[in-house]
């Protein structure tokens, strides 16, 4: 039996079916577009693991140096005792440097990847024994509950990596919104930010040479062809990174090669010679910019720390009265 024979007599999954629904849809439209939280399958997490390596792709390692460098200035606005919320955690190494050098009550991770994040939370609560780890399975996008154990203490938000420069502006703001009515009144919220810089650079980090980025976005095609039955060729499609200069913003995308029809779980999807699948947009921000998307999103900017070419940052925000 075929995989669309099968799919189409076996019921999908509730994470199938949205990615299913998701896929249909954004194929459908004019210009097509994907959403990029789909890269991340055990393969695209590795892929994007990889790419935080490269030497093009700054905005790691720079995030990495400043939570070093100015841990003590961190730790000096956390309560002591705090539960830090990180939203999508990933891998451990930057919440790591935070544990390490404040006084936290609990670490709650939310990610919508439960058997990943039970098994991060069993690794950090081999290392940090005295440390409440309460993972909660969850869309970070929307709202959640927190753990009953960690309602009562201080909350911190962790956003890092410039996830937020994933979303859309509105997106973003709504994203924010969500934040701060989940942390509470007074929260503080911790987040990476990715700055406006040399488009060389951006074109740099967005289309390394040894083509891992390529490789990551074209995974999102794999992903399809496997768990929905799509018959995308590959070699059909090209990674495209461009800087859109009025919108701020890296755009990522999958570039038809030819005139061809892709079919996904029986239904047809045209493409012309050149025709885009915009996979995923990553804002850059200026620090003024930021900072009015902060407020006009409920919180008070009260720090903010750059490295010392100015090419990434981290802010502390607080959830305003």
């Amino acid at each position: 039996m075929n995989v669309h024979a099968q799919l189409a007599q076996a019921p999908l999954d509730e994470q199938t079916s949205a990615f299913a629904d998701d896929v249909t849809e954004a194929l459908s439209q004019h210009p097509k577009k994907l959403s990029p939280k789909y890269f991340y399958d055990a393969a695209g997490s590795e892929l994007f693991e990889q790419i935080t390596l490269l030497p093009e792709y700054y905005p790691t390692r720079t995030e990495l140096e400043i939570l070093r460098a100015r841990g003590a200035d961190i730790k000096a606005i956390i309560p002591k005792g705090a539960a830090l919320v990180e939203f999508g955690a990933g891998a451990t190494t930057k919440v790591r440097l935070l544990l390490n050098e404040c006084d936290f009550g609990a670490y709650v991770p939310v990610d919508i990847s439960g058997d990943f994040l039970n098994a991060q939370a069993a690794e950090l609560r081999t290392d940090f024994p005295d440390l409440n780890v309460f993972p909660v399975t969850a869309d970070f996008t929307a709202p959640f509950e927190l753990p009953d154990a960690g309602k009562a203490m201080p909350k911190v938000g962790f956003f890092p990596g410039s996830t937020l420069g994933n979303f859309e502006p509105h997106e973003a703001c709504g994203f924010l919104r969500s934040a701060r009515a989940i942390l509470g009144q007074g929260a503080l919220m911790l987040i990476g930010i990715d700055l406006e810089k040399d488009e060389r650079l951006l074109h740099a980090a967005y289309n390394d040479a040894a083509g891992v980025t390529g490789r990551f976005n074209m995974n999102v095609l794999v992903r399809i062809n496997r768990e929905l039955g799509g018959n995308f060729d590959l070699s059909a499609f090209a990674h495209r990174a461009i800087y859109n200069r009025e919108r701020h913003r890296i755009e990522m995308h999958l570039i038809s090669k030819k005139p061809q029809t892709v079919r996904v779980l029986g239904r047809s999807f045209t493409f012309r010679a050149g025709e885009s699948i915009h996979t995923e947009s990553s804002y850059k921000y200026s620090l003024e910019r930021f900072a009015a998307l902060a407020k006009g999103s409920g919180w008070t900017p009260k720090a903010s720390w750059t490295d010392a070419d100015k090419q990434f940052s981290v802010h502390a925000l607080v959830a305003s009265e």
